[in-house]
């Protein structure tokens, strides 16, 4: 299908190193690496949009093509889905499709919207989708636009070999979004079809993919089939030294029946009256299917989501009628999307650090830059954010010190109650932990921590206790040894919550 021998890229440093690349018809085939590591600019070689150094050689479906005269011509037989999707939120399903494909026309040259409408919904149902072709993207959850872009970049496959490039697809999926895609996967795989699969969750790797390349500082450092690499030595190979032993959480919370955050009969969006109390130093996990209810309960809590119920922290009653009420009452969220909703990309990391606590700075009702510049270093070496400088724009970062950034804003505001949406959504396993022992450090310092994951290892490592949300009610209060993957999972599955 796909072979590449001794592909570079230079830019002021070499950022990918020599690589020997291979892909097999009829395997699903993991590329792996922190970030940094090379992946991303290996498959914009691969798609033709970034030149390689000349040197190289690419050679896809039998053709050769030296490395610096291979451009997107030669990488039709290539489908990509990039991480962010590349779908225009104003137009519709359909019209997302035509973008990508030729829009159909009439005899007398129109557009036919009509066929395609009835084309992309062909399609939709092909990948399972039940959408109509006309809503617009912007309407659509998470887990729908993902799986629609994918149905896009496999629109109009025909009977020969095809290689579909998945970059971290499973990022916003929930447990049974992330069924479904597998096996699309599969059947694809079964039907002689190759995906090369990006991810940063290692137990989907190891369930999904065949075979593994892994990437480290733009060189291939492990490659072979999956069956051969424990997740502790894919882990090892990515970060460049032994892992650290993995712990679960448990035993961390405090005991002296202090609650820090007790929220009663919340309702908002698809909430039915939740009650949720946390105790200083705990880590509460939320887990549940799309539409249970997650991220509203803590958009509730911070104030960022219309709603009813009453909040009482540390004991005290407190009124949460804004997000401003939150920061004053002391609670700290940090969101799903960290770019749309969190991130202030075109400004410095100092500035991004200091958002959050900006009182503590101001001198003579002016904020003191100075300053803020000046405490950014430790805040940075405290919470392991690494980049050159802190007056680096936070787009040059990769995504896993943007997310320590988001996280060092709001730790380093010392909250009593830390509410986390997919803390670890798109970073690599090294950043992974470290967030992890960031959030387990807040918790030992007393801070109540409330995480939504859609990654149940991720839960597991964490979390004292997991209540489990099904159609906007807690179904389930798991703790103890019942805070397992196995177990989430069932109980995100059961129906017949009382009322």
């Amino acid at each position: 299908m796909l072979r590449v021998t001794r592909l570079s890229k230079t830019y002021s440093t070499t950022v990918v190193n020599s690589v020997d690349w291979q892909l097999e018809a009829g395997r699903v085939h993991a590329l792996l690496g922190g970030n940094g590591s090379g992946k991303s600019t290996l498959l914009k070689m691969i798609a033709g949009v970034v030149p390689a150094d000349p040197g190289g050689e690419i050679e896809l479906l039998g053709q050769r093509y030296d490395s610096e005269k291979y451009g997107p011509h030669a990488s039709r037989a290539l489908r990509f889905v990039h991480q962010d999707l590349a779908l225009v939120d104003d137009l519709s399903i359909a019209d997302n499709f035509g973008l990508a494909r030729e829009f159909p026309r009439s005899r007398l040259g129109r557009i036919d919207d009509r066929a395609l409408v009835t084309h992309v919904a062909s399609e939709l149902a092909k990948r399972g989708l039940d959408l109509d072709p006309r809503l617009p993207v912007a309407s659509l959850r998470s887990a729908d636009r993902t799986l629609v872009a994918i149905a896009r970049a496999l629109d109009g496959i025909g009977d020969g070999p095809t290689t579909l490039v998945l970059d971290e697809p499973t990022a916003s999926l929930p447990i049974d979004e992330v069924v479904r895609l597998f096996d699309s996967i599969r059947a694809l795989r079964d039907g002689g079809h190759s995906v090369v699969f990006v991810s940063h969750r290692l137990s989907e790797v190891a369930e999904i993919a065949d075979d593994v390349t892994i990437l480290r500082d733009g060189r291939v450092v492990g490659r072979g089939p999956i069956a051969e690499f424990s997740e502790s030595r894919i882990v090892e190979l990515i970060a460049g030294h032994v892992r650290g032993e993995r712990t679960t959480h448990l035993g961390h919370a405090r005991n002296d029946g202090h609650a820090a955050l007790v929220a009663t009969d919340i309702l908002a969006g698809p909430l039915k009256g939740v009650d949720i109390t946390v105790r200083s130093g705990e880590i509460v996990g939320l887990a549940g299917l799309v539409g249970s209810g997650r991220s509203s309960l803590l958009r509730a809590i911070f104030g960022d989501l219309d709603g009813a119920g009453a909040i009482a922290v540390d004991g005290v009653p407190t009124s949460i009628r804004s997000t401003g009420d939150a920061v004053r009452a002391r609670i700290a969220l940090v969101p799903e999307d960290r770019q749309r909703d969190a991130a202030f990309l075109d400004r410095p990391v100092w500035e991004n650090l200091s958002a959050a606590v900006l009182t503590r700075y101001r001198r003579w009702g002016r904020l003191s830059a100075r300053q803020e510049r000046s405490d950014a270093p430790a805040i940075m070496h405290e919470y392991r954010v690494r980049a050159p400088s802190p007056a680096i724009s936070l787009a040059a970062l990769s995504g896993g010190n943007q997310q320590k950034v988001i996280v060092a804003r709001w730790m380093s505001a010392d909250p009593r109650v830390l509410l986390l949406d997919e803390p670890t959504q798109g970073v690599d396993a090294v950043a992974r932990d470290e967030i992890h022992e960031l959030v387990r450090a807040a918790a030992r310092r007393g801070t109540a921590v409330v995480v939504v994951s859609s990654d149940l290892d991720e839960l597991e490592e964490l979390s004292d206790r997991v209540l489990v949300l099904v159609d906007g009610r807690i179904a389930r209060e798991l703790t103890g040894s019942d805070v397992n993957r196995g177990l989430i999972t069932t109980a995100m599955h059961e129906t017949g919550v009382p009322s």
